[in-house]
């Protein structure tokens, strides 16, 4: 079962405005993707959260675009920043990222955004959304979201 970001805002918007708070803070995250061979991919990326959902925009025949056309399996994880204070945690998320021909669609996210062209755009399904940070100096904290199952939060000193 998947779900876009809008389902999991309202499953769970607390930690959905931590994730999208994390992303926000910089320009360019990691997403990794499956090669051809099945080895991983990583590769800096730029996303957005636009119309309830999570939208990953990428370069004309990229290799993660042309990794993501065939298999759409991804990662994605907030730059942590500079230093060891990730300020919210570490946030990643997990899904399918399917590309979008429809021209009114690209159309509505180019007014938006305005992105170099021409450009591919994939929208995303959420497969699991992760927050790990440490409370109270004490504790590690990991909260893991999947579609149709509640929020599990898993504490370690």
């Amino acid at each position: 079962m998947a779900e876009n970001w809008e389902t999991f805002a309202t499953a769970e918007p607390a930690l959905a405005a931590t994730v999208e708070k994390r992303f926000g803070a910089y320009t360019h995250h990691v997403l990794a993707t499956l090669r051809k061979d099945g080895s991983p991919r990583t590769t800096g990326l730029e996303v957005r959260f636009l119309h309830g959902e999570l939208w990953l925009g990428m370069m004309p025949n990229s290799l993660k675009a042309l990794d993501l056309r065939r298999d759409p399996r991804f990662a994605l994880q907030a730059n942590p920043g500079g230093g060891t204070d990730l300020g919210g945690g570490d946030v990643r998320i997990s899904g399918r990222a399917f590309e979008v021909d429809d021209p009114g669609t690209k159309a509505a996210y180019t007014k938006e955004v305005e992105p170099p062209q021409p450009f591919h755009l994939f929208r995303t399904e959420l497969t699991e959304v992760t927050r790990t940070y440490v409370e109270d100096d004490t504790y590690l904290v990991v909260q893991v979201w999947k579609p149709g199952e509640p929020l599990r939060t898993i504490k370690r000193t």
